[in-house]
């Protein structure tokens, strides 16, 4: 029979933990609170393996001890790691309230990656809370995160999530979960705002050197390099924000502290997907103001942005007005840069292949038609992929009429072939989308029956966005139509 550490081992894991090495500053050493009765809930064995995981050993009684925060991995150090940030607009103190950074896990690629416990017990940075987590929330994050791992989006991934056995009280009494999340790291915008809030400039010095080291070597070598730090979180930026946009994505809660300079997605609270095209669409019960509606993003990402560049004002010149100008001139690249990659991908969403000047004016010509009529944001592009404009709410509508002949000739205009322009489409138009209707489903039957079958199912169809099969057709369908529209909680 083999031994406790035996079976760790097997496991594969193989931690280091630069992250312990910095400054003590940026984080307080404590363990998980142990858990009464866990239960491996779910796996996600193809990311376990990308990561040199054995899916036998991590199936196995002691990693289920890992993953419910009950034993540390062989070579593990856990951390609860501090930040400070702007929620809403406003400062705050913050930090790792119900997480534990375990440790960096070592790939057999040669990559390093983030192994953290969320919802795994109470941390200095808790405040008044109890440092657990729902079984709902944690679920959803697993769908949300690897939905967008499907459709091309940077993210973070999920790679376990186990129930407690115990439960704990918010609003209601509910059934706790911890999750394994798998990041680029958890470094974040309010990471850089705590060091320039409550450390030295040397410590800052030390946290912008140690994430190019980590995350962008070939920067590290520049004339300025914090100013090629910045840059270089500006492009990623102006990227991810940009695939949001292009699937109709909602983060819902882009607190600095909420952004990571990964270029990763990280933390989905009250995150949800399009329905009916409106850019003012808000699903977050807590965004009263609208601050965080689809069609701010990029905003808000500029926003946020510039509080992460001011943070690195003292390193960037010696001179604080050069300092500032340097901000001010990399800032402004970001919107440029965002409407770039929109604009490019918008234009292969319609098959166009090459750029001309009036393809703006098509991409905003078609999407207000779509808000006029609060058509489905996915399935119109699905439509026009499949060449079946009938299938749209907006077929028999004379401004979309058209719009659909000006988007022929201009399709007309390409060297290329109809069927090279609808392959095109088909890559950057998923067919299906994780339908928030379809996320509630798959979590009821988790959470009030014990169901996973409807997960598991919803899982799977989300693998492969793009495949347009028989199989996905019931899960394009949005829901039916409520006096109530569709709200989300940040339970996250």
């Amino acid at each position: 029979m083999m031994s406790e550490k035996q079976a760790k081992k097997d496991a594969g894991w193989n931690f280091d933990n630069s992250y312990s090495r910095l400054p003590k500053l940026f984080y307080t050493k404590i363990n998980p609170t142990p858990v009464s009765s866990p239960k491996l809930v779910i796996l996600n064995a193809p990311l376990g393996a990308t990561l040199g995981l054995d899916e036998g050993a991590l199936r196995s009684s002691d990693s289920l001890a890992i993953f419910a925060g009950n034993q540390m991995p062989d070579g593990g150090l856990s951390i609860a790691q501090a930040y400070a940030g702007h929620q809403f607009g406003q400062f705050n103190r913050l930090g790792d309230g119900r997480a534990h950074l375990l440790g960096e896990q070592l790939t057999p690629q040669g990559e390093r990656v983030d192994i953290q416990l969320k919802g795994s017990g109470k941390t200095p940075y808790s405040r008044y809370l109890d440092g657990r987590a729902g079984l709902g929330p944690m679920l959803r994050e697993y769908i949300i995160s690897e939905a967008m791992c499907a459709l091309g989006i940077p993210t973070t991934r999920s790679l376990a999530v186990v129930s407690t056995g115990e439960t704990f009280r918010r609003e209601t009494e509910q059934s706790g979960a911890i999750l394994t999340r798998v990041a680029a790291s958890h470094i974040r915008f309010a990471t850089f705002q705590y060091a320039s809030q409550f450390g030295t400039v040397e410590e800052l010095r030390v946290l912008a050197d140690y994430t190019l080291a980590r995350h962008f070597p070939d920067a590290d070598g520049a004339e300025n390099r914090y100013l090629a730090l910045l840059q270089e979180v500006i492009k990623l930026q102006a990227q991810l924000i940009a695939k949001w946009q292009l699937v109709g994505f909602v983060h819902g809660v882009m607190n600095t502290d909420n952004i990571a300079i990964s270029g990763e997605t990280i933390d989905y609270g009250p995150c949800a997907f399009l329905d009916a095209y409106d850019p003012t669409t808000v699903f977050s019960t807590r965004d009263t103001e609208g601050r965080y509606a689809f069609g701010k993003q990029p905003e808000m990402a500029a926003w946020n942005l510039t509080r992460f560049a001011e943070t690195l004002l003292p390193l960037l010149h010696d001179d604080e007005k050069q300092g500032a100008k340097l901000i001010e001139d990399a800032i402004a690249q970001f919107s440029e840069q965002y409407h770039a990659n929109w604009h490019a991908g918008m234009r292969s969403k319609l098959g166009i292949c090459h750029e001309e000047s009036e393809d703006e004016s098509l991409i905003e010509g078609l999407l207000n038609v779509m808000q006029t009529y609060r058509a489905d944001y996915t399935n119109t592009f699905r439509a026009l992929t499949l060449d079946k404009p009938e299938d749209t709410l907006m077929y028999d509508k004379f401004d979309f009429r058209q719009w659909y002949e000006r988007w022929q000739a201009r399709l007309s205009r390409q060297h290329e072939t109809k069927a090279y322009s609808h392959q095109l489409m088909r890559n950057h138009n998923p067919a299906i989308i994780p339908r928030n209707h379809r996320v509630e489903e798959a979590l009821t039957s988790a959470v009030n029956q014990g169901d996973y079958r409807v997960m598991e199912r919803l899982l799977r169809v989300l693998s492969n966005p793009f495949a347009y099969s028989p199989k996905q057709v019931d899960y394009a369908n949005p829901a039916e139509l409520t006096a109530c529209p569709y709200r989300t909680f940040c339970g996250t």
